[in-house]
């Protein structure tokens, strides 16, 4: 089997209002899909998470280096991509470009075996997850706080046990906000504040101290991910686990923040972190640091599903136990109109809880009209 031919796919909605996290306002969203085919007409699909014009331009360059290749060489792929543009990336697009590439290439090694991709990377663990709600992000709204209020109260409604709050809006702000946020969910859910790495450490510390008695799950990037000393220091300050590692790259990036020993919980990104071959390598390393590994989940439904393939086949957070401490799925329920229409039959959840797709390769069909319903132009 040959690579004939790969295709970029640059999508974009616009928002019916604005979302806003601790950096920046956004009216709109983007997507930017690889599409890979072969000789024996299987095609396999995979997702970029970053800038999309940039890692289409990523992908687009290196579309000689794959023609007539063989896709079945995952890892050899992956490598001669990553050695011949080390000069010039070794973080950022155009890792995130290797990444949907990645993913694109195990779609078509499991459809071409018959098997789901999680079978290839080693046989899953678990067929569903327990998925948190990622939302809470500020509106322009009368009253926001008590607009997230109502929007976290929905989500426990619907069934989700856990949530994750958008914070870094000032120590103040952020604190009354978690406070309402909690009273509103409840004490039994789980409840996590992600930071954007919107503050230096010392308002870190300072934040952490005012929330730690709200029962926090995890505090995610709390300092700016060059800040490694900075998590340190957050880490040590604080009672509440410490996330980070979306805008981390490859094994050799999280290797030196799992000796530097600063993080409690990695979470890259499928889509950018390196794809399917390489997260699997970081989360290996996780396991051998002690370090919890739930990864970024912030794309389609192509990085829902090669996200759910991946985590089925990783181990519990605790060593073998009657009640071990499972990783979750990152659940986005922000408006996005293009994560669920790109796909034929769209992963949805059922009272918090996500099945992984059981067909073969990604186990997803993409509906080629809401391709170019939602292409950019």
């Amino acid at each position: 089997m040959k690579i004939t031919g790969v295709r970029t796919h640059i999508l974009q909605a616009t928002l019916s209002q604005p979302l806003a996290s601790s950096r920046a306002w956004y009216d709109k969203r983007t997507a930017m899909l690889v599409e890979i085919e072969t000789d024996q007409g299987i095609v396999g699909w995979g997702e970029c998470y970053g800038p999309a014009r940039m890692t289409a331009a990523v992908v687009d360059s290196v579309v000689p280096w794959l023609i007539g290749q063989d896709p079945l060489r995952t890892d050899y792929l992956w490598q001669m991509i990553y050695a011949g543009l080390r000069d010039h990336g070794q973080k950022g697009v155009i890792i995130q470009g290797l990444s949907g590439i990645d993913i694109a290439l195990w779609d078509i090694k499991g459809k071409y075996f018959g098997v789901p991709v999680q079978q290839l990377l080693g046989g899953a663990r678990r067929t569903e997850f327990v998925c948190y709600a990622t939302g809470l992000l500020r509106r322009k709204a009368d009253d926001p706080i008590r607009s997230l209020a109502d929007e976290a109260a929905n989500y426990v409604a619907e069934g989700f046990s856990a949530v994750k709050l958008k914070v870094g809006f000032g120590v103040e702000e952020d604190t009354a906000t978690t406070r309402v946020v909690r009273e509103a969910i409840g004490p039994t859910a789980m409840l996590m504040v992600d930071a954007n790495h919107a503050y230096d450490c010392v308002a870190a510390i300072r934040l952490g101290r005012m929330i730690e008695h709200y029962d926090i799950g995890w505090f995610e990037e709390p300092v700016p991910p060059e800040d490694v000393a900075g998590y340190r220091a957050v880490r040590a300050a604080l009672s509440i686990p410490i996330a980070g590692g979306e805008c981390e790259f490859t094994r050799f990036g999280f290797r030196d923040l799992f000796v530097s020993r600063a993080l409690d919980i990695a979470q890259p990104d499928t889509c950018a972190a390196g794809g399917l071959s390489e997260c699997k390598k970081i989360a290996d390393m996780a396991e051998a640091f002690g370090v919890r590994y739930n990864p970024h989940v912030w794309g389609t439904g192509i990085a829902i599903a090669a996200s759910l393939h991946l985590l089925a086949v990783l181990p519990s957070h605790t060593p073998p136990s009657l009640r071990p401490i499972e990783p979750m799925l990152e659940f986005d329920r922000t408006e996005y109109p293009i994560r669920q229409a790109i796909l034929a039959e769209p992963i949805e959840h059922t009272r918090g809880i996500v099945r992984v797709p059981d067909g073969s390769g990604l186990g997803i069909e993409i509906d080629r009209k809401a391709l170019a319903r939602f292409a950019a132009q």
